[in-house]
């Protein structure tokens, strides 16, 4: 049997020892990668910046557990981000799975900043059918959500007593993995014009391109490069004096790419290699 004939015959379980072992590596021994920002990434960034300080912003989590890898820096690079600029800052999620991860992250956060909750942050938590939540969030916030993610009225939340509608929001930031990112364009940008920017994953970001082009997003984050450009932006290194989540998780992202890059240039080789030799017997 020739080399290209084993190779095809290989178990799948050595691929995914190898994977697991090029996911490993960069954990043991860090790589030093230069990241290099792009612009989409550099406008989010700008956008952010250019909110003014104290004012009442929105971060909304609509992302799956199945995705913390990717979208979960985002989010925290963006609180930290507010949280710098002293806004005050509203959390929600379409997705009911986002609950936890939502409240878990925002509290981690806003305990470095020494944040009080109720007065700088607050969690309005789940509610089911988005679309007519988000429309709805337009006439009367309280209307859709009476009280935050544990029950409290948003009456007695000191952060909502200015806070109505969409009117008296002046940032979005979306984080997701789905198709709630389109409605927050569709609906609450293109209703309302609040200015917005958008975290997705890597497989969704191609499709928020000519979002950004028309300016309904005035920034986007693509996958794990996309927050580790953002958490490059904020000097996490510099400043925080840690490296980010998504900074970290370049490295075996990296070597992975290149090893699944090398196996389908094997896999190619072999098959045309097997090919001449087969037309060669044949003749």
């Amino acid at each position: 049997m020739s080399i290209w004939k084993k190779i095809e015959s290989i178990d799948r379980r050595w691929v995914y020892l190898l994977v697991a072992i090029a996911v490993v590596i960069p954990k043991i021994f860090p790589p030093d990668i230069e990241i290099s920002v792009t612009e989409n990434s550099q406008k989010l960034f700008d956008a952010v910046e250019a909110v003014p300080d104290s004012s009442v912003v929105m971060l909304v989590l609509d992302y799956y557990p199945s995705t913390v890898a990717e979208c979960e820096p985002m989010s925290i690079a963006a609180l930290h981000h507010f949280f710098r600029k002293n806004c005050r800052i509203i959390t929600l999620t379409n997705i009911p799975q986002g609950v936890t991860l939502a409240e878990t992250v925002t509290r981690r956060i806003a305990k470095e900043y020494d944040r009080e909750y109720g007065v700088d942050f607050v969690n309005l938590g789940y509610k089911a059918n988005y679309i007519a939540v988000l429309s709805g969030m337009g006439t009367s916030i309280v209307s859709i959500f009476p009280s935050d993610n544990s029950g409290m009225p948003l009456s007695k939340i000191p952060l909502m007593d200015s806070v109505k509608n969409y009117d008296d929001i002046t940032f979005i930031f979306e984080v997701a993995d789905n198709a709630t990112a389109d409605y927050w364009v569709s609906i609450v940008n293109a209703r309302y014009g609040v200015p917005m920017v958008c975290g997705a994953t890597a497989v969704m970001a191609p499709k928020f391109y000519a979002f950004v082009d028309a300016g309904q997003y005035l920034g986007l984050l693509g996958g794990m490069k996309g927050a580790a450009e953002y958490e490059k932006l904020l000097e996490y290194e510099t400043i925080l004096g840690i490296t980010g989540n998504a900074t970290k998780g370049m490295g075996a992202q990296s070597l992975v790419h290149l090893l699944i890059v090398f196996l389908i240039l094997i896999g190619n080789v072999g098959y045309f290699v097997q090919r001449r030799e087969e037309g060669k017997i044949r003749q």
